[in-house]
């Protein structure tokens, strides 16, 4: 039996055909591969959708945390400022009253070394003396309080002792003589008072 023998255009039609199969096949394969790796495993989806779940939470919680700390940090502010606007109307009046203190100090002395025996002053004295009470009771209304410590113990925060001086009759560190009457602002020291303060006696 003799072989047949293929003409040219039948081998290059066949060598066509076959490289068309091939093409599909490649194509089938590769098309076979990418659907597999977009598809995924019904626990794969849930462990992504779990994933994104928690990021998300996370991302809630940042900025939840973040809204905390900015609300803190204005109420901080707001007492801040508050606390400033009180101290400036609580102490706006200090140097107010650092330049009249040295007025009541010259009235005062005015009365204490005057002749009060001499019928001729008394109406002058009483005049000065309504016009030291009625500065002390102007000054009080704002909160300028005296610091007149005769007879206490002596208080380094409120008092200067000018002297010391040796005493039986008072335990020691007892203000014995007031020289200069201190004052206070809402509490906080505006003068100390200079004090004579007493010791216990040499035996």
């Amino acid at each position: 039996m003799s072989e047949q023998t293929q003409n040219p255009e039948q081998e290059v039609e066949l060598n066509e055909e076959i490289s068309k199969m091939q093409a599909d096949v490649e194509a089938a394969v590769e098309a076979a591969d990418q659907h597999a790796e977009q598809e995924q495993s019904p626990e794969a989806e849930i462990a992504m959708l779990y994933a994104e779940l928690e990021a998300a939470k996370q991302t809630i919680a940042d900025q939840k945390d973040g809204v905390v700390r900015a609300a803190a940090d204005v109420d901080n502010i707001r007492r801040r400022a508050a606390q400033d606007v009180e101290k400036a109307h609580k102490f706006a009046l200090e140097k107010f009253a650092n330049e009249l203190l040295p007025v009541i100090d010259n009235l005062e002395r005015a009365i204490e070394f005057s002749d009060k025996e001499n019928e001729t002053l008394k109406p002058l004295l009483e005049g000065i003396d309504m016009t030291v009470k009625s500065f002390n009771d102007a000054v009080s209304k704002f909160g300028v309080e005296i610091v007149n410590p005769q007879g206490e113990q002596f208080n380094p925060d409120f008092h200067q002792a000018m002297s010391i001086q040796p005493s039986n009759d008072v335990t020691p560190n007892t203000v014995l003589a007031v020289m200069q009457k201190g004052y206070t602002l809402n509490g906080r020291l505006l003068r100390p008072a200079m004090v004579m303060v007493s010791k216990a006696a040499d035996a």
